[in-house]
């Protein structure tokens, strides 16, 4: 009795009380913690701020705790990144858009802040968000390419080990167009493909994948921007490295023989040792576990973890 009590013990401590209506979030940030730890990043580039989402959740849920760079050319939005960032030294404002070329340009603020573009929208292809993914008023704001803002920033910051995430809603490829060969300086990047293009100049993901790789930066993990539209999928992210940076992992581990590949580890299930009915009253939470994606009532997860 005593080994069942410790076993279930254990599993216990390993599972994390999470609010379902954010399950899709939890992939982006356990590979973002163990990614930027393991590239030693000491600053990251957040191009396409918008109100700070993706700064706050590195400080809040990845644990991250080196330079942040926050671009954001929507005057009210990059006010509001400054007010959350007013009490930490470590994260900065640029009010710029980064782009292909530098100067001034037309900016498209749209109903939903967080679909504001340099580009315009395109609805022909997915109609579900044309009434947020509008125009309601266009200003003209100041770009800058990466490769000019690169040298600046770094003289002034000094980092070594920066990290790239872009979320610029369709002008992601004409960042790193704007990049010329700083953008090898970078250990990764992170970057939202288009399965079906909501903006015009937004880049099929086929080809996005094709480019990144061709400025030698290789796949590390596919991860959900949202929450999702079952059964269709309309965009996701995609988290590259270096290459150089990921050889080490793909060399033969020292035990390997022949050509036999790593045995994946057993996924960790609550069967038996949890009753889902001893936590009625938590409609929006989930009990996810350190275990592999894991399918429930005849639906895979998108994480690891049990929906109550």
């Amino acid at each position: 009795m005593s080994h069942v009590i410790s076993k279930a013990a254990r599993k216990l401590r390993s599972m994390r009380l999470v609010d379902g209506r954010k399950l899709h979030s939890l992939p982006e940030q356990e590979h973002l913690k163990r990614l930027l730890s393991h590239l030693e990043i000491d600053c990251v580039f957040d191009v396409g701020a918008n109100v700070g989402q993706y700064a706050t959740q590195l400080r809040k849920q990845v644990g991250y705790k080196g330079r942040i760079i926050s671009f954001e050319p929507i005057p009210e939005a990059a006010d509001e990144v400054r007010r959350k960032s007013k009490r930490d030294s470590n994260w900065t404002v640029e009010q710029a858009a980064l782009a292909d070329e530098g100067g001034m340009r037309t900016f498209h603020v749209m109903a939903g802040s967080e679909f504001s573009s340099l580009s315009e929208p395109k609805t022909d292809e997915v109609g579900r968000f044309a009434a947020m993914n509008r125009p309601v008023r266009s200003i003209l704001v100041a770009t800058e390419t990466l490769a000019e803002a690169y040298p600046r920033l770094k003289a002034q910051y000094g980092f070594r080990r920066p990290f790239l995430k872009m979320d610029t809603q369709g002008y992601d490829m004409s960042v790193l167009r704007g990049a010329g060969d700083i953008i090898r300086e970078f250990a990764g990047f992170q970057s939202e493909l288009s399965v079906r293009r909501i903006y015009e100049e937004a880049t099929d993901f086929r080809e996005a994948l094709t480019y990144y790789q061709s400025l030698g930066f290789d796949l590390s993990a596919f991860v959900p921007n949202n929450a999702g539209h079952f059964p269709a999928l309309i965009e996701i992210d995609c988290i590259m490295v270096r290459s150089d940076l990921l050889a080490d992992a793909l060399k033969p581990l020292p035990s390997d023989r022949g050509d036999r590949k790593e045995q994946p580890a057993e996924p960790a299930t609550i069967s038996g040792e949890l009753d889902p009915a001893d936590h009625e009253g938590l409609p929006h939470a989930a009990l996810a576990a350190e275990a592999t994606p894991t399918e429930l009532n005849g639906r895979t997860t998108a994480h690891r973890g049990l929906t109550l």
